[in-house]
Order: structure tokens, then sequence, then C-alpha cells
């Protein structure tokens, strides 16, 4: 079985190469690991290998804040060095320096 390493980590901002929205990761799968029909909801011409690393993805846009779930190769940084709005983003992380989220559970 290929070992295949996850390009970037959780606390790191990202946002979508196709899609306008960005998001905090705050979870990796090393491959996919959702619904196959979830899977076949992605329009066939840009739907991604599972083989790959999927990101959860704390997510907005200009009029929303939501969970999102996107493949690594969909994913690229986030270079503005803004912190996400998402509500969610305090339950799961204790601060935000340099561009990233420092996770709550490496404090202890």
């Amino acid at each position: 079985m290929k070992v295949i390493e996850a390009k970037y980590r959780v606390g790191q901002i990202v946002r979508h190469r196709h899609f306008p929205f960005r998001g905090v990761i705050f979870d990796v799968d090393p491959a996919f690991d959702n619904t196959e029909e979830w899977y076949q909801a992605i329009p066939e011409e840009i739907r991604p290998s599972k083989d790959q690393p999927f990101y959860h993805l704390l997510a907005e846009n200009a009029e929303s804040e939501y969970i999102a779930y996107v493949s690594e190769q969909n994913l690229m940084p986030d270079e503005s060095g803004d912190p996400v709005r998402h509500p969610q983003v305090r339950e799961l992380f204790a601060g935000f320096e340099k561009g990233y989220y420092r996770s709550r559970c490496a404090m202890n």
C-alpha cells in the first residue's frame, strides 16, 4: 500500500482552487472517506481521485460559514493572512498567529 503524506496540516488556512471559498483545516483523511453519493454528486469533469488526502474545513464564502470536505488537488494555501470567521474556530483552536491556528489539544 502506498503511503501518501498530506501536503497541508491542521490549523492551516487554505482556499479552494476552483470555487470562491476558504477555510481552516481541522481534520485530514489520508484518502477519500465520505459517501459514494457525495462523491458522485461532484461533476465528473472536476471529480477528484479518491486516493489522495481529503481535508475537513471550517469554511466560509462571502455569504456563509459551513463545513467543507475537499481533496488535496483542489486546495491551495491562502496567502491573505486573515483569520477565518467561522463560529466553530474558537471551539477547535486556541489561537491564531502568523496565518495558522493552534489546536486546542496541542496545548496539553
